[in-house]
């Protein structure tokens, strides 16, 4: 059993979604820390591109989405409205001011590691584009956001393993598909390091406290799917057997029940929709890795498509899951690397 695939009905109602708010700046969950009087200013006057989506991170991971729809289905009726939002907003001037955020001395851990992750997954699609205009001027940003990674981990002595922004393993994880576009050996290596440093120990995983009240990640799960993409599969295989002992089994039970939304009006509750897409994301591509003959191969997927059938009804029931899950959607739905 494979989970279902993005189609083109998926994408023209998902291109709606996004385009309806990546240049709608209030409501506004603004992350500044103000040093002086004078740093007091709108989230436009902040961030001339990502100042949309009620946040910064939500902003840049609903243009990799319009990217990522662009680029599979290049004749959807919303693609010249997403090129004419690109060709306004992806320009040299928007992309040094918000460089120049990024060196204020507040700014140091601003939106770290999830909005670096996303920032650096739009670089990589925007990479991938037949017009390349829109990387080479996002580029500035995308190496700010790599260098912050190269001076982090090193020092980064703990992983974060929770189910939210601050989860680590998601920040690896995408990031390595930005050094792998860009042939960076050494932010590669950095990464698969760091991988190896965090997680290579950990076994048994219970899962015991999945989902918590405000998760849209698994800690397990997307542990393991950091893990697959930065080991290779002789590895991760066996690395995924120590961790997930008992998968053939459904067990950890807790990680095989999609997450019941109580309130999708309230935030942190909503983040639970995003919780069951982004399961069925790990658990797709952790199926995938699996060899065919593998019975948890069938087990992951159907998991997956579990998942997705609680999560995807939900994108726009309320502008507190509207402005972020359909991107879960599209990485549950299309995430090939």
């Amino acid at each position: 059993m494979t989970t279902s695939r993005l189609t083109r009905e998926h994408a023209a109602n998902f291109a709606g979604i996004a385009l309806g708010h990546v240049r709608r700046e209030y409501p506004n969950n603004l992350d500044h820390s103000l040093a002086e009087p004078a740093d007091a200013r709108t989230p436009s006057q902040l961030h001339p591109i990502f100042y949309g989506s009620y946040d910064w991170h939500s902003c840049v991971h609903g243009y990799w989405m319009l990217a990522r729809l662009l680029r599979r289905f290049p004749d959807l009726a919303a693609a010249p409205d997403i090129r004419a939002l690109f060709d306004a907003q992806f320009v040299p001037d928007k992309v040094a001011a918000e460089c120049a955020y990024f060196a204020r001395p507040t700014a140091r851990g601003f939106k770290r590691p999830y909005g670096w992750a996303w920032l650096l997954k739009l670089a990589t699609e925007l990479a991938l584009q037949s017009d390349d205009r829109w990387s080479r001027n996002l580029a500035p940003l995308a190496e700010v956001i790599a260098q912050r990674f190269r001076d982090f981990l090193p020092r980064a002595t703990y992983p974060v393993r929770v189910g939210t922004h601050f989860n680590t393993a998601f920040g690896l994880r995408m990031a390595a598909d930005y050094a792998e576009n860009r042939n960076d050996e050494g932010l590669a290596k950095l990464l698969h390091e760091t991988g190896l440093r965090w997680y290579s120990e950990d076994r048994d995983c219970a899962a015991w406290g999945e989902p918590s009240g405000d998760d849209f990640q698994s800690s397990a799960l997307i542990e393991a799917e950091c893990m697959r993409r930065l080991l290779p599969s002789d590895a991760f295989l066996p690395w995924l057997d120590r961790f997930l002992p008992r998968l053939s089994e459904r067990q950890p039970a807790t990680l095989f029940r999609p997450a019941s939304v109580s309130d999708r009006a309230d935030g942190k509750i909503a983040h639970l929709d995003g919780l069951n897409l982004s399961r069925s994301w790990c658990w797709r591509a952790l199926g995938d890795a699996l060899p065919a003959d593998d019975k948890r191969r069938a087990i992951a997927h159907e998991a997956a498509q579990e998942h997705l059938a609680a999560g995807l009804p939900h994108l726009a029931t309320h502008y507190m899951g509207e402005h972020w899950l359909a991107s879960f959607a599209v990485l549950a739905l299309d995430d090939a690397e």
